[in-house]
């Protein structure tokens, strides 16, 4: 990331040029020695375009579960929006957040390293009031919200508690948006309010920092998900577009059998029509136990069967041991495709 000069730094600089103290050719110098930096080829610290791209996908839809999950409770919309993909260090990262802070410490198996979400203390104190059923929404931003926040050094248990029921559905919503590329056992190994006290990374680890905006109400704010490079070493190869996107890889048997056991799991309405009939509303309302309602078919006919409301098959009705039973004859002209 490139040094932004102030109005000030721009002005010292043209004034010294113009005195004579720094020349141009010393300013080209000194940005030509800046462009020389370290690298270590062993342990390389970037991940290159294609695979933050992958990473964007892979967050989108950690923000579409996120938002989500967090609307669904706090009874409000939630409106999460991807904003950043950063490489920074470790100490960029403590030194980008505020003094006090929470922390979310994840672990995700089979992966390395600790990841960390980040919520600033507006944010949490909006979310604890929702969750406790307030109705008036401190909407104040800027210089008024920290005012109010300045003497808070630390969270209530009741306060930790509310906050750490959010921190594992965000926690859920991690491990699921990674679902295409690795199965991961995430878990929220604990919480903590002070990010200087912090020691699972040196200062000069390098780390991912993706940055949401998190908009409630007037209210928009940051959550912040910093990953260790380290978590990328097993599956550098797997963030790529080829890899993700091959049309040429077969599907496993193993795919399959998690495509059926979903399928499998899914709820359908069946219905058998008997017959249809006719009758006044009186006699309907006069019906009791034992009466007979003579039907537009006989009992030789077959039946039509409908799932969730479309035609499906012809049956014959029967029994099989103490429960009644179809048996499928053939498939119902039509709709039957849809």
């Amino acid at each position: 990331m490139d040094q932004v000069l102030s109005q000030q730094e721009i002005d010292n600089l043209l004034s010294a040029m113009s005195s004579g103290e720094i020349t141009q050719e010393t300013v080209e110098i000194e940005n030509e020695q800046s462009k020389i930096k370290n690298y270590d080829f062993r342990r390389p610290t970037k991940l290159s375009k294609e695979y933050i791209n992958t990473l964007y996908m892979i967050f989108e839809d950690f923000s579409k579960m996120g938002s989500n999950a967090l609307s669904t409770q706090l009874r409000t919309n939630a409106a999460f929006q991807l904003a950043a993909i950063e490489q920074i260090s470790y100490e960029e990262f403590i030194h980008s957040i505020p003094k006090f802070t929470l922390l979310g410490l994840l672990q995700s198996e089979p992966m390395n390293g600790i990841q960390i979400i980040e919520m600033n203390p507006q944010l949490c104190m909006l979310l604890v009031e929702l969750l406790c059923g307030g109705t008036e929404i401190h909407q104040q931003q800027g210089e008024n919200a920290e005012e109010n926040l300045a003497d808070k050094k630390s969270f209530t248990d009741i306060e930790l508690a509310i906050l750490e029921e959010i921190m594992s559905q965000l926690t859920s919503a991690f491990e699921h948006s990674w679902k295409d590329i690795v199965n991961l056992s995430t878990v929220l190994g604990g919480m903590d309010t002070n990010p200087q006290l912090l020691q699972n990374m040196s200062p000069n680890e390098p780390v991912v920092l993706v940055t949401f905006t998190v908009k409630i109400f007037k209210v928009q704010t940051f959550i912040n998900i910093c990953i260790p490079y380290v978590f990328f070493e097993g599956i550098v190869d797997k963030l790529s577009f080829r890899n993700w996107f091959d049309s040429n890889k077969t599907s496993s048997q193993e795919d399959s059998d998690e495509l059926q056991k979903s399928l499998n799991g899914v709820d359908l309405e069946l219905e058998v029509l008997l017959g249809e009939a006719q009758m006044s509303l009186s006699d309907f309302l006069h019906l009791v136990p034992g009466d007979v309602i003579k039907l537009d078919r006989k009992i030789t006919d077959p039946l039509d069967t409908f799932i969730e409301g479309k035609p499906f098959y012809r049956v014959i009705p029967g029994k099989k041991g103490d429960q009644y039973a179809i048996e499928l004859i053939d498939k119902l002209e039509g709709d039957q495709n849809e």
